[in-house]
């Protein structure tokens, strides 16, 4: 008699519980994949062509490679995948991959996980621009921003066509006195910035010299900008409208202007600003409220970084203290033709193997890769109920091939007992 089912059996439902009991220990593991105990019959080749089933193997443990569930987090640096595709982290030597976004800035700045690996992508230059290439470590910037000169001012308005006419005739000198509301109508300001990031408080004073016609008039910290040989004030633009007052016909673009060296309200000497370009080109000139709808300039002053967060397309995005922000590198992901070749390493770790062939790579949302959801997690895949009651069927087998062992076990008994 034979105990090879039986005891091939027992072997095979033994693993069959071993991988169960890993997926349901796993059910709360981030990135996890649950596996799958694959089996294949085994026969015996016999001469007279009978052939009787000798039990069973484990030909296979595969991983399968579904989607988890997404679930939200409260650190911007934790990242889900939805859809294919794996983290590269890397140890110096090696690139690994992993469905485990739990990662965070390391002492050196290097955005990492638990185990010390570092996250792989593409770096960025110093003013932003994002550099495709070769994948290396990501590092978030240490230190800040520098202040950036203001250019260019840009004003979208409406002026009053109602008000009357502010420039008295004759022409008085000087043309303007901005200490006295009656000489103009209106005024607006805005913060620029020095070549030290130094603030300066430019404001513009807008005076109505004829019908469809007003001047421009602006001081930087009270010190007027455009000046005659007296030292009397001067416009640095004038605007003329159309009889509809639509957009202007004067200026047709920008207008040029140097903003002098002034001192500020705090005491400290601001550097003069060279060529700084006016566009007061989306003006209009209507029959109501003076209002200023956009006021926008490109000046900055020095910033630090304040904080860090992950685009969609994996872009890295810093934001500093002055308003700023620019891409401090960008992720890149990995997908397999054969995911379930991989070789695990534990530690939620795959490598890539001969039978996962190499690995294509790219950015989130691109081709076949999936979409990134930062300060999100990916979840187990495990399904609980379906492994609890996969567990009782193989319970059942179990028992079932030890029944058989024992009837074995009782035949033979009889044939002993044969006088």
């Amino acid at each position: 008699m034979s105990f090879q089912q039986g005891l091939s059996g027992l072997n095979a439902s033994s693993k069959n519980l071993e991988v169960i009991g890993n997926n349901v220990a796993n059910a709360n593991t981030i990135g996890a994949k649950e596996s799958r105990a694959e089996f294949a019959d085994m026969y015996a080749s016999a001469i007279n062509g009978t052939s009787i089933g000798i039990g069973v193997n484990l030909q296979a443990v595969t991983q399968q490679f579904t989607q988890g569930n997404i679930t939200t987090s409260d650190s911007p640096l934790d990242l889900a995948i939805n859809g294919n595709g794996f983290f590269e982290v890397s140890n110096g030597s090696q690139t690994l991959y992993t469905r485990n976004g739990q990662f965070q800035a390391d002492k050196d700045g290097f955005i990492a996980n638990n185990a010390g690996l570092k996250l792989v992508g593409y770096p960025a230059a110093k003013d932003g621009t994002i550099q495709p290439g070769a994948a290396v470590p990501l590092q978030l910037p240490t230190g800040g921003v520098d202040p950036n000169p203001t250019s260019k001012v840009t004003i979208e308005m409406n002026l009053d066509a109602r008000k009357a006419t502010t420039l008295a005739s004759p022409v008085p000198t000087p043309q303007v006195d901005f200490s006295d509301a009656t000489t103009y109508n209106d005024a607006t300001s805005v913060t620029v910035f020095d070549a030290k990031g130094q603030d300066v408080a430019l404001t513009y004073y807008f005076q109505k010299s004829a019908t469809d016609t007003w001047n421009v008039y602006a001081t930087a910290n009270g010190t007027s900008v455009n000046v005659d040989g007296l030292g009397n004030p001067l416009p640095v633009t004038t605007i003329a409208f159309p009889p509809n007052g639509g957009t202007p016909t004067a200026p047709l673009g920008t207008v040029a202007m140097t903003i002098p060296s002034t001192t500020n309200a705090a005491g400290a000497t601001t550097l003069a600003i060279p060529g700084v370009a006016l566009d007061v080109t989306g003006a209009t000139q209507f029959g109501s409220t003076f209002g200023v709808t956009s006021m926008a300039q490109d000046g900055y002053t020095a910033g630090q970084l304040t904080s860090v967060s992950i685009e969609k397309s994996g872009i890295v995005m810093a934001t500093y203290s002055n308003g700023q922000s620019k891409p401090a590198g960008q992720l890149e992901l990995a997908t397999f033709r054969n995911p379930q070749g991989l070789s695990p390493l534990g530690g939620n770790l795959w490598a890539r193997s001969y039978t996962s062939g190499d690995p294509t790579v790219g950015t989130p949302g691109t081709g076949n890769i999936g979409q990134l959801q930062a300060g999100a997690l990916e979840e187990s895949n495990t399904d609980l109920t379906g492994e609890l009651v996969n567990m009782i069927t193989a319970q059942r087998v179990y028992q079932a091939n030890a029944q058989t062992i024992k009837t074995q076990d009782q035949v033979l008994q009889t044939l002993v007992n044969l006088r």
